[in-house]
C-alpha cells in the first residue's frame, strides 16, 4: 500500500466516529417525516428487507466472503435481533405510542453508563478519567433533552417498557458482538444481520392493522433510512465495534442527541438554548474524556 492511500485510510478511520454520530443523530429526524404515514414495525420491516436486498447486491456484486463457520452466522443474527429489531422496535414503537422523543434519548443515553458498569463488574478496567467522562456526557445529555419534559411526554407502562427494552437490547447487542463475534466483512455481516432483524419483526408487524402510507414523506423517510442508517450507520457501528473498546464507542451514542437538536433547530425551527449550548459542550468534553482514557 502506497503512503498517499496509507494516509487516505488513516484520515478515514479518524473520520469514522464524527460520520458515524451524524448519521446516527438523523434517525428521529427520520422518524418525524415518516411515521405518521406508517406503524414502526411495519415500517421497520420493510427497511430491514430493502436493506437485506441492497447488502446482498453489494456482497455479489464486490464477491465478499460470507462467513465461513455456523457459529459465525448464529452470532451475527443475535447481534442482529438486539442491535436492529430489539433496540430500533423499541425506539420506534416508543415514539410511536405517545413518548416524547427527547424523553426516549435520554432513557437509551443511559447506554455508555450502563456497559460500563457491566464491563467493570466482569473485570473490565474503567479508568477514573473514563469515568468522569461518562458522568459528564450523561449530565450534558440530560441538560440537552430537559426542555423536552414539559412537552407533553406520555410516560406509562408500555412507552416506559419499550424504552429499556431499547437501552437493554443495543447495550447487549454490543457487549455481545464485541465478546462472540469475530472479525469478517462489515458487507456480509451486515446482510446476516439484516435477515435476523427481519425474521424477528414480520410477525408484530402482521399484528398492526394501519397500513402504510406512501407519499413523498414515507418514501423519503424509507429512502433515508435504508440507504443512510442501515447500510452507512449500521456498518460504521459494527466497523467502530470491531475496531475500538466498548465503553469507548457506546460513548459516542451521548453526542447523538444534541446534534439531533441543532438538526431539528437547521429543519424545523425548534429552538436552541443556552442550556442546550451548555449541555451540547458537556457532553464533547465527556466523551473526549472517555475516548482519550481507552486509548
Amino acid at each position: 500500500m502506497t503512503s498517499a492511500a496509507t494516509a487516505r485510510n488513516a484520515g478515514w478511520l479518524r473520520a469514522m466516529p464524527a460520520v458515524f454520530v451524524l448519521i446516527w443523530s438523523t434517525g428521529f429526524i427520520v422518524a418525524r417525516y415518516g411515521m405518521p404515514y406508517a406503524p414502526p414495525l411495519k415500517f421497520l420491516a420493510v427497511r430491514y428487507a430493502l436493506s437485506l436486498v441492497c447488502f446482498g447486491l453489494w456482497v455479489t456484486l464486490a464477491k465478499v466472503a460470507w462467513p465461513k463457520a455456523r457459529a459465525q452466522w448464529g452470532h451475527l443474527a443475535v447481534t442482529g435481533v438486539l442491535m436492529q429489531a430489539g433496540y430500533l422496535g423499541g425506539v420506534w414503537a416508543a415514539v410511536h405510542a405517545g413518548m416524547g422523543a427527547g424523553l426516549v434519548a435520554l432513557l437509551v443515553g443511559i447506554q455508555p453508563v450502563l456497559t460500563a458498569v457491566w464491563l467493570a463488574f466482569n473485570g473490565g478496567r474503567i479508568s477514573n478519567r473514563q469515568w468522569t467522562g461518562l458522568l459528564l456526557g450523561f449530565a450534558g445529555l440530560v441538560l440537552v433533552v430537559s426542555r423536552k419534559f414539559g412537552q407533553g411526554a406520555e410516560v406509562n407502562a408500555l412507552t416506559m417498557g419499550l424504552a429499556v427494552m431499547a437501552l437493554l437490547s443495543i447495550t447487549a447487542g454490543t457487549l455481545y458482538q464485541k465478546r462472540f463475534v469475530a472479525p469478517c466483512d462489515v458487507r456480509s455481516a451486515s446482510a446476516v444481520q439484516m435477515a435476523a432483524a427481519l425474521l424477528v419483526t414480520l410477525p408484530f408487524a402482521a399484528l398492526e392493522s394501519q397500513g402504510i402510507e406512501w407519499n413523498a414523506y414515507s418514501v423519503g423517510a424509507m429512502a433515508w433510512s435504508v440507504l443512510a442508517l442501515s447500510l452507512g450507520g449500521s456498518s460504521l457501528l459494527y466497523m467502530l465495534i470491531q475496531r475500538g473498546t466498548a465503553t469507548a464507542v457506546t460513548s459516542l451514542l451521548y453526542l447523538v442527541p444534541p446534534c439531533t437538536a441543532v438538526m431539528a433547530w437547521l429543519l424545523f425551527s425548534e429552538p436552541i438554548t443556552l442550556v442546550t449550548v451548555l449541555g451540547i459542550a458537556l457532553t464533547a468534553v465527556g466523551v473526549s474524556l472517555v475516548v482519550r482514557g481507552g486509548r
